[in-house]
Order: structure tokens, then C-alpha cells, then sequence
């Protein structure tokens, strides 16, 4: 992404998980924050998982997101490898019984093997959680973490003066979060 050392590593089972999970790219770019983005197979491709989470923190990831479909094993076995903070990202894939199957193989992890868990489909949230978690500690990204909130709260703010003052008739409005 930059020539910034990588803070986040996103990482997803395969090529197809793409759609889902470029949006954790973009909300990082949108905060600045470097990130690396790869596919990793925890089936396929299970010595270059271990060595992608074994090596994490040495490269200078301080996050990691992890999506995957299906049985959606590699966020929970790159929690198993690395004291990093993973975050899991179900992904509704084409083998997945309506995504239940991912949803529950990222949240339901063994005790003291922690994977935080978003929504299906939910990249976006999951590099805001990234961002967050960077902001505990990053002013500069604390900051940005603070003025798009703002401006979530500024849209909404928009939506209430648009229904009160036009009822629910002139408010055919949907909510579309940046």
C-alpha cells in the first residue's frame, strides 16, 4: 500500500474472499494506515499460515485481519500462532450454508484463543476495529478514528432533520455509511 512499514496484515482464504475484504483495505487507506494484504490458505496452504503468523510481529504487524468462508479455519489458527490481535471476517462464500458455517467456525474459538469477530461480510468494520485498536495507543489515528465518527453522527443528524420536516413520505432515504 505505502512505503510505510505495515502495521496491519489482512490476510484471506482465497482469491474469491476478495470482494468482501478489499473493504478493510480501503478503510485503512482512508486512515493512512499501511497495511499488507495476502492470500493464505489455512487448508491449502497450511506451513505458509503458520509462517505468516509466526513472523507477524517481527515484520511489525500489530493486527491482523483474517477472512475466510466456509469452515473459515484461518482466522482461529493464525489466534493459535501469533499474540497479536486477530480479527475474523466471515465471508459468505459459494460453498457456505448462508454464511452461518463461517460465522460460527471464527466466533465460537476455544478459550484463550481469542479471535474478535465481526459481522458477515463485515471487512469495512473489521479495519475500523484495526484502526481502533492502533488508536489506543496512535494519537494521529485516534484523531481520523474521531472525525469519521463525527461524520457519521453529521449524516445521521442530516437524516433527522430530513424526516421530521418531510414525514415519512419525503424521506425515501437510505443510510450509507462512508
Amino acid at each position: 500500500m505505502s512505503k510505510n512499514k505495515p502495521l496491519v496484515g489482512i490476510i484471506m482464504g482465497s482469491q474469491s474472499d476478495m470482494p468482501v475484504i478489499h473493504e478493510a483495505a480501503q478503510i485503512l487507506e482512508q486512515f493512512e494506515i499501511p497495511f499488507e494484504l495476502s492470500i493464505v490458505s489455512a487448508h491449502r496452504t497450511p506451513l505458509r499460515m503458520v509462517e505468516y503468523a509466526q513472523t507477524a510481529r517481527k515484520r511489525g504487524l500489530q493486527v491482523i485481519i483474517a477472512g475466510a468462508g466456509g469452515a473459515a479455519h484461518l482466522p482461529g489458527m493464525v489466534a493459535s500462532l501469533t499474540s497479536l490481535p486477530v480479527i475474523g471476517v466471515p465471508v459468505k462464500s459459494s460453498n457456505s450454508i448462508d454464511g452461518w458455517d463461517s460465522v460460527l467456525s471464527i466466533l465460537q474459538m476455544p478459550s484463550g484463543v481469542p479471535v474478535a469477530t465481526v459481522a458477515l461480510n463485515g471487512a469495512k468494520n473489521a479495519g475500523i476495529l484495526a484502526a481502533q485498536i492502533l488508536g489506543s495507543t496512535d494519537k494521529a489515528v485516534a484523531k481520523k478514528l474521531d472525525a469519521y465518527k463525527d461524520e457519521l453522527r453529521q449524516k445521521v443528524e442530516e437524516m433527522v432533520e430530513k424526516v421530521e420536516s418531510q414525514g415519512y413520505r419525503g424521506s425515501k432515504i437510505g443510510f450509507s455509511q462512508t
